[in-house]
């Protein structure tokens, strides 16, 4: 199990260093640019020798059951303003990717490389505005459409057959969202998903904020929408058991860095809400990142991006080990057979071979 991700402050509100962070990456690489010109080049990357970043910490042996004691971390693409959002396109044989501050989603394909997917992904208003407007979590519905957490549109969106993104859910009692950030689907179609502020201009104090709290949420399939609870402070990655009776949910806040896991009752709603594991102590310059997206795998393994990377958990919560890419990682996601676990890392896409697999491969 993993544990999900943020800066030693919360990097939702450090825009400018990440840009900075991006500015020296591309100077190292040659200038490269979110441009056709910069996704080729970036791309030309991929049929040369693997670059290996990072390291995994190994701090219970059973993590040997998930990850070999070989597994490496290998770059596949660099220059991004804030990745995020992994999710594998099978139709495509490809894994999809958010860079929030672009307005894109972005895709890498084995022997291809870095396309552009869809622009805009998360803002299609006229009026220019800054902050993190794009896309954030990227997940598929049933019927294989790319169902998108919007954070400029505060909407969960839906591409259709025409390329166009059609609105799936946008209030909750007649007020807009915030900012959905991530969702995950059970297996009967219902959709939960998480509301924090972080596409708003201004976050907490933007004038247009219209909820008075960050939620987390149930779409039934037959459109009823449920609001689970309202009293986490930033409510950001969440995930299911591979039998779908236990929820979990990350909180991004520096000051209260945890995840917590609820039980899934018959009807979808939740009870029993409990402590997973608190990283508050991890967070700090040593550690980047707060816990963020996550993945549950087909053994109940959680992969969660946190402090330091991304922390495997066991379904009570013990902490086997992370995976340090370096900067501070936002998601990931399974891919290819299922068992390849790729990383948004901040301006990096990278992966990493696992020994499990991510539940519906």
């Amino acid at each position: 199990m993993i544990q999900p991700y943020s800066p030693f402050t919360h990097i939702h509100f450090f825009m400018k260093e990440r840009i900075m962070k991006h500015t020296f990456a591309c100077m190292l690489v040659g200038g490269l640019s979110l441009s056709s010109a910069w996704s080729q080049e970036a791309s030309a990357e991929t049929s040369s020798a693997p670059v290996v970043i990072g390291t995994v910490d190994r701090l219970d042996e059973r993590i040997n059951q998930v990850l070999a004691a070989d597994a490496s971390i290998e770059l596949l693409a660099e220059g991004f303003e804030w990745a995020e959002g992994p999710v594998w396109h099978r139709k495509n044989q490809a894994i999809l990717f958010s860079d929030i501050p672009n307005n894109v989603v972005n895709q890498w394909k084995e022997g291809e490389g870095l396309s552009e997917f869809l622009k805009p992904s998360g803002y299609t208003g006229d009026n220019p505005r800054l902050g993190e407007m794009g896309s954030n979590g990227l997940t598929f519905d049933a019927s294989g459409r790319l169902v998108l957490a919007m954070h400029g549109d505060r909407q969960i969106g839906r591409l259709n057959s025409k390329g166009d993104i059609e609105s799936v859910v946008r209030y909750y009692k007649h007020r807009k969202f915030n900012s959905p950030n991530d969702l995950v689907y059970d297996a009967k179609g219902n959709l939960y998903f998480t509301d924090p502020p972080y596409g708003l201009e201004k976050n907490m104090n933007d004038p247009s904020k219209e909820l008075l709290f960050q939620g987390v949420y149930l779409l039934r399939k037959n459109g009823d929408l449920v609001l689970l609870t309202d009293k986490m402070t930033r409510p950001n990655g969440i995930g299911l058991s591979p039998d779908g009776k236990t929820l979990y949910v990350a909180n991004s806040d520096p000051s209260e860095a945890y995840w917590v896991a609820f039980d899934v009752l018959p009807d979808g709603t939740v009870a029993n809400e409990r402590g997973f594991f608190d990283a508050t102590s991890m967070v700090g310059e040593a550690n980047p990142g707060l816990p963020d997206g996550l993945k549950v795998d087909v053994h109940g393994t959680v992969w969660a991006t946190g402090p330091g990377g991304v922390l495997v958990f066991t379904p009570k919560g013990e902490h086997l080990g992370t995976i340090r890419p370096g900067p501070a990682t936002a998601n990931c996601g399974f891919g290819n057979d299922g068992s390849v676990l790729y990383l948004t890392s901040d301006m990096y896409l990278c992966r990493i071979q696992t020994l499990s697999k991510g539940q519906g491969f």
